[in-house]
């Protein structure tokens, strides 16, 4: 209780203190300070489900957790996740809320007819990054590798394009991380810990800006990565299947370098997941896997570090290079906490209490259960406060660091078993107060 106190205190200073800057500096460049987002107390068609399914999971979801045979409960959470997403993307509408949301002028869909020539675009990729360069992208595309900005190419193509299309594929797609954190998890550290974190991944705060942004595709593409690896890492009775997943695990490893360049520092969670394993075997077809995306994409013309560095002059050429580094690089981790919730922050504590015990057992080899999982969290945050730390995460972290809070919502599994209702319902709340109170960017 005292760690979520701290935390709603971080984030009342950053409201506070960041609503003073705009105010008198205007160089935030958010409408409410720290989050991206609009006062707006509103309702929608999404309001009556999205409290109907927060009731569902708060009464069943610790028992069903429990009782459900694994691979039933894999087939429920995912369905789960996508009803308490859908439901509060739908509180805006849906125009508003997801029809219109991967439609505006900042975002991927306004790229797509500039992609007739794939092939052509891709080597002319770079010349249109800078703000003043000729017919420049818009600020997602240019702010990501042109994977993110094929993904809807090809929806277009095979028939489904739009927003509304593009909308139901990032969140059917996105949702399928909650499943994916518990195949690594469950790989890796038991199925009991597995168990206990699955109804907080449901109903998870993250949900609010994870309906509907691309940001939640590519952590269902990054989570899906660690959990192939951590598979490919922990079953030694079938070769073949170990292959095939390290080989997997690479290919969607080097797909998310191609969807986000922060996404670069996935690699981490690879680094971690061969730690925690204390084995080698899956690198070869990692490594292997891993090349594939990166040189068909370096082979079609489209440079990664010639485009990243155009991409840092673009940051600092918009608002990247206007928003102050001495306010956002602490209230963007105060956006993290509403990412987390009550439940989120209270067992990150733990983790990081364990800490010292989980890098002795790293030191000495001998890693138990408990120290892998919370060496798989550990992980997720030391790499998240590298993200706040490099200075390209400025505002807007509640979206943009949707893959790596992902990996910090398992900690709850650690809160005492008495009281996990309660926290359950608090995470809930507190998605539904931000939902309807705020209208979030995303």
């Amino acid at each position: 209780m005292l760690a979520v106190l701290c935390a709603l205190l971080l984030f009342v200073a950053a409201a506070v203190i960041g609503t003073g800057i705009e105010d008198r500096e205007g160089t935030l460049h958010v409408g409410w300070p720290p989050l991206y987002a609009n006062w707006d107390p509103h309702g929608g068609p999404g309001t009556p489900a999205a409290l109907a399914v927060a009731v569902l999971v708060v009464a069943f979801g610790p028992y069903l957790a429990r009782r459900l045979p694994w691979r039933a409960l894999l087939l429920t959470v995912w369905p789960a996740a996508m009803a308490w997403t859908w439901s509060l993307a739908l509180a805006d509408g849906w125009r508003r809320g997801v029809a219109r949301r991967l439609a505006t002028k900042y975002e991927y869909l306004r790229s797509v007819d500039r992609f007739d020539d794939i092939g052509a675009t891709l080597r002319d990729f770079t010349r249109h990054i800078l703000i003043d360069s000729p017919d420049h992208w818009p600020p997602h595309t240019a702010g990501h590798p042109p994977g993110a900005t094929l993904t809807f190419v090809y929806l277009d193509r095979i028939g489904l394009g739009g927003g509304a299309w593009a909308a139901a594929f990032v969140l059917t797609v996105g949702t399928s991380a909650a499943v994916a954190v518990l195949v690594a998890v469950r790989a890796l550290a038991g199925e009991r810990l597995a168990r206990r974190a699955a109804p907080f991944l449901v109903l998870s705060p993250a949900a609010v800006w994870a309906g509907v942004s691309a940001d939640g595709y590519f952590a269902a593409v990054a989570a899906w990565a660690v959990a192939l690896l951590a598979l490919a890492a922990t079953r030694r009775e079938r070769p073949v299947l170990s292959l095939a997943c390290g080989f997997g695990a690479g290919l969607l490893f080097g797909l998310t370098w191609y969807l986000s360049y922060g996404l670069v520092l996935f690699a981490a969670f690879a680094g971690a997941v061969l730690l925690l394993t204390r084995t080698a075997r899956p690198l070869p077809a990692l490594l292997a896997g891993a090349l594939v995306v990166p040189l068909a994409f370096t082979f079609a013309g489209f440079a990664w570090w010639e485009a990243y560095d155009l991409l840092v002059d673009r940051y600092y050429q918009g608002a990247g290079g206007v928003r102050p580094y001495g306010y956002w690089v602490w209230a963007n981790l105060a956006c993290t906490t509403l990412l987390l919730g009550a439940a989120g922050v209270a067992g990150l504590r733990r983790v990081l209490a364990a800490a010292p015990r989980t890098l002795r057992a790293v030191r000495t080899g001998r890693l138990g259960p408990p120290e892998r999982f919370t060496g798989l969290v550990l992980t997720a945050f030391l790499v998240l406060l590298a993200a706040d730390l490099s200075g390209m995460s400025k505002a807007e972290t509640e979206r943009i660091w949707l893959p790596f809070a992902l990996w910090l919502l398992p900690a709850a599994a650690l809160l005492p078993r008495p009281g996990r209702r309660a926290w359950l319902a608090a995470q809930a709340l507190l998605a539904l107060a931000v939902n309807h109170l705020l209208l979030t960017g995303w």
